[in-house]
């Protein structure tokens, strides 16, 4: 072996070291953190005393059971869920578009999603095939199926990246017009309950909604992660991945089925919450680079990590406010924004 490859091993494995050492210490902040949730909250509960609830150990009173165990354990774990959800989407809709602004906000999929929510509070109107019981979520889960199929159907036809990403922009001006007009014609209570839902909120989430949510994630990340060739191929360029015998088309048309099934059912769960998508993978992408097997599962740990530390932060700063979440992800994300956009034109 010559002492140039010896060198290129040595300095393969080295940056292996270093990616796994990164994937571990984001692994324990986000359990760190996941915990510092649920310890934290306006009851002033002792840790220990937390604790004991979350293990459902005896001694624990009626109100911390229900304290912890029925709105900290459901909220903690469901940021944990949607923050994965909402930055793996856009990790790998950066990668489809080659544009690192894409994601579920920008493409019109969660304002869609939205103005589903709306339709249910504003007007109580059922979308076909919704249940009842479900109207909010289920309206709001169907209307970013639907957006998502429209992108499809235009890729289908041969739509570039460039156009899907106007079209996914004139969306987004579309739905948040007919959300407005909606806020005009509501009541004052509906109009409340839209403005905080639209901006998102954890708040609501008991384990009647986790469960679900808990139900994709298994099928959705690992879903996505085994897309990590091939999104890691198209990297590479177009020309490049279609010599390597790869699909495109399919694979775009399955990336745009596993982010609208991601989206959807995060801001089915918990409203519109921004900015996770769109940090998570650059936060990610300066981690470990653009090697979507190590990407991919950090941007999901990132997004994690950023919805808890909002989530955190608010009980924290204002532990009397029911603050909603967007809010905090929105004063967290854009100071981190605004350094990716000053760092990346430094080098």
């Amino acid at each position: 072996m010559s002492a140039t490859t010896a060198g290129i091993l040595a300095a393969h494995r080295q940056l292996k070291y270093r990616r796994r050492l990164t994937v571990a210490a984001l692994c324990l902040v986000t359990l760190i953190v996941l915990a510092a949730d649920v310890l934290a909250g306006p009851a002033g509960l002792h840790p220990v005393s937390v604790l004991r609830a979350a293990l459902g150990m005896g001694g624990s009173s009626r109100m911390e059971l229900i304290i912890v165990q029925q709105i900290r354990l459901p909220q903690a774990l469901a940021a944990l869920v949607v923050g994965a959800f909402l930055a793996l989407s856009g990790a790998q809709l950066q990668t489809v578009f080659n544009n690192p602004l894409a994601e579920g906000v920008t493409l019109g999929i969660a304002p869609a999603a939205a103005f589903g929510a709306a339709i249910a509070i504003v007007l109580g109107i059922s979308l076909p095939l919704v249940p009842g019981g479900w109207i909010i979520a289920g309206n709001a889960f169907l209307l970013a199926f639907l957006a998502t199929l429209v992108l499809m159907g235009l890729a289908s036809l041969g739509g570039g990246t460039r156009t899907l990403m106007l079209f996914g922009i004139g969306l987004v001006f579309t739905f948040n017009a007919l959300i407005a007009l909606l806020q005009i014609v509501a009541s004052q209570a509906a109009l409340q309950q839209l403005t905080f839902w639209m901006l998102g909120s954890l708040a609501g989430v008991r384990w009647g909604i986790l469960w679900p949510l808990l139900g994709l994630a298994v099928i959705l990340i690992p879903w996505s992660l085994s897309a990590a060739p091939a999104l890691t191929a198209l990297r590479l360029g177009e020309e490049r991945a279609i010599s390597l015998g790869l699909d495109i088309r399919r694979l775009r048309l399955a990336t745009f089925l596993r982010v609208s099934l991601m989206t959807g059912a995060a801001v089915a769960s918990v409203g519109s919450i921004g900015f996770v998508g769109l940090v998570g993978p650059h936060i990610a992408r300066l981690l470990v680079g653009e090697d979507h097997r190590i990407f991919l599962p950090v941007s999901a740990i990132a997004g994690a990590l950023i919805l808890l530390l909002a989530q955190l932060g608010a009980k924290l700063v204002l532990p009397d406010l029911d603050v909603p979440t967007g809010i905090t992800t929105a004063l967290i994300g854009l100071p981190v924004f605004f350094a990716l956009i000053i760092t990346r034109r430094a080098g």
